[in-house]
């Protein structure tokens, strides 16, 4: 028998340990909270990226009744990201989760869909993603999405 073992370094900041850039991701991704359509699950869910030539781009979670027509805020904002500004490389993610009047007080963090597209950003681009998660508690960052799905599903994999 064989073992990997695989190890994600996470690191955890209080917000004033964050930069002036990740201070601002994370205030955006505050705001686009606000604007969600979460009437299923009243979790509001904002994301903003950073481009690599500094401009920021922020989405919501938009739920709908038919299940699993909704989508998460940070697929919509890689998606329109992607579509809008194609030849833009995505450096940073910031997201931020409002819920029944407040802030989750533990970062929240992207779902298993939503990693492997902001990792299928990374490969296209050949650049990693910071991924900022918000808490009101403490603020996780991770250097790459790779760093939140290591056993990720890419073009690189041999059968």
């Amino acid at each position: 028998m064989n073992e990997i073992n695989l190890i994600t370094k996470i690191r955890v900041y209080r917000i004033e340990e964050c930069s002036e850039i990740e201070k601002k991701l994370i205030k955006e991704a505050k705001q686009a909270s606000q604007y969600a359509y979460a009437p299923y699950s009243t979790l509001q869910v904002g994301s903003a990226i950073l481009f690599d030539d500094g401009t920021i781009l922020s989405a919501n979670n938009q739920e709908n009744a038919a299940y699993p027509s909704g989508l998460c805020a940070e697929r919509i904002a890689v998606f329109f990201a992607n579509a809008r500004y194609p030849e833009k490389k995505i450096t940073a993610l910031a997201v931020a989760a409002f819920h029944k009047g407040n802030f989750t007080k533990h970062p929240i963090t992207p779902c298993g869909a939503c990693r492997q597209v902001l990792l299928e950003s990374e490969n296209r681009f050949e650049t990693p993603i910071k991924i900022i998660m918000y808490g009101e508690n403490s603020v996780y960052m991770a250097d790459s999405a790779k760093d939140l799905l290591p056993l990720n599903f890419g073009e690189k994999i041999s059968l």
